[in-house]
C-alpha cells in the first residue's frame, strides 16, 4: 500500500513539472551506463527536472558521466553540459577515454577537472545537478587523495555562479539524523534534513520533493557499496531554486 501511495504521489508530481521539449533517448550509450537505468529511473528524472534546451549545467561530481550525457542530450546543442570530477578520479587511464568518448558523442560537454572545494566555478550557470554525490562534500579521504571541503563555502560560490531563477537538483541516499561528516565517512548518506538546510542557508529556496526515487526496507544505517542495498536505496530528490 505504501509504496502504491508513493507511485500515485510520483505520477502527480511528474505531471505537475514542466516536460521535456523531446523524450529524453537513453540510446547509443556505453552498456554500463544502460545497465544503470532499472534502479535510476533516468527518464522520471529528467523530465521532473524543469531542465530545458539552451540551459548551462553543472554536473557536480559526475563520476563515469552517466547523468552528464543524458543532461547534455536534455539540453541540446544550444546547452552545455559542465561535468566536474576531481584530479584523483581521473589518474586512471581507462577512466579518461572513457569520458573522451562520451564528450565525442556529446561536443557540448566539458569535463571540468576541479574538487567542489577549488574556485572554479563556471558563472551563468542555468542549474546544478547533484547525483548521489553531495554527501560527498562531508567526507575526506587521505587513501583516495579527497581532502575536507566546506560545504557551506561551496554552496555559497554556487549561489553566486548561477542565474536568478537557476535550479538545484539534489539526489542522494537517505541517511539517518546526526554528524554529517560521520555519516557521510560510515555509509556515505545524509540526512536530508541536513542537505535542505544547507541550500536553505546559502539563499536557495526549496520548490519540491520528487518522490520517484523512494523505496522502502532500506535501513540509512547500511553502507550504500553493500550488495544488499546497492542501487536501491531509499533516495530524497529534492529542487531549490535561486530567487
Amino acid at each position: 500500500m505504501r509504496l502504491t501511495l508513493l507511485s500515485a504521489v510520483a505520477a502527480l508530481a511528474l505531471l505537475a513539472a514542466p516536460a521535456l521539449a523531446a523524450p529524453v533517448s537513453l540510446a547509443d550509450r556505453a552498456p554500463d551506463a544502460v545497465a544503470l537505468d532499472a534502479g535510476r529511473h533516468p527518464v522520471e528524472v529528467l523530465e521532473a527536472s524543469g531542465l530545458k534546451a539552451g540551459d548551462t549545467v553543472l554536473d557536480v561530481m559526475a563520476g563515469s558521466g552517466y547523468y552528464s550525457e543524458l543532461l547534455a542530450r536534455v539540453v541540446g546543442p544550444k546547452g552545455k553540459v559542465v561535468a566536474m570530477e576531481p584530479p584523483p578520479f581521473l589518474d586512471n587511464p581507462k577512466a579518461l577515454a572513457a569520458w573522451d568518448a562520451l564528450i565525442q558523442r556529446n561536443p557540448n560537454v566539458t569535463l571540468l577537472k576541479a574538487l567542489p572545494g577549488d574556485d572554479v566555478l563556471p558563472a551563468g550557470l542555468d542549474a546544478a545537478f547533484f547525483h548521489l554525490t553531495y554527501h560527498d562534500l562531508y567526507w575526506e579521504s587521505e587513501k583516495f587523495k579527497f581532502p575536507r571541503l566546506d560545504p557551506v563555502a561551496f554552496n555559497a560560490r554556487l549561489f553566486k555562479a548561477m542565474k536568478k531563477g537557476g535550479t538545484v537538483i539534489l539526489i542522494d541516499h537517505v541517511g539517518a539524523p546526526g554528524d554529517p561528516r560521520v555519516t557521510a565517512d560510515k555509509v556515505h548518506r545524509i540526512d536530508p534534513a541536513v542537505a535542505r538546510a544547507d541550500f536553505e542557508k546559502a539563499g536557495f529556496k526549496f520548490v519540491r520533493e520528487v518522490p520517484v526515487l523512494r523505496t522502502g526496507g532500506d535501513n540509512p544505517a547500511t553502507l550504500v557499496f553493500d550488495p544488499a542495498v546497492r542501487g536501491k536505496t531509499d533516495r530524497f530528490y529534492y529542487i531549490f531554486r535561486k530567487p
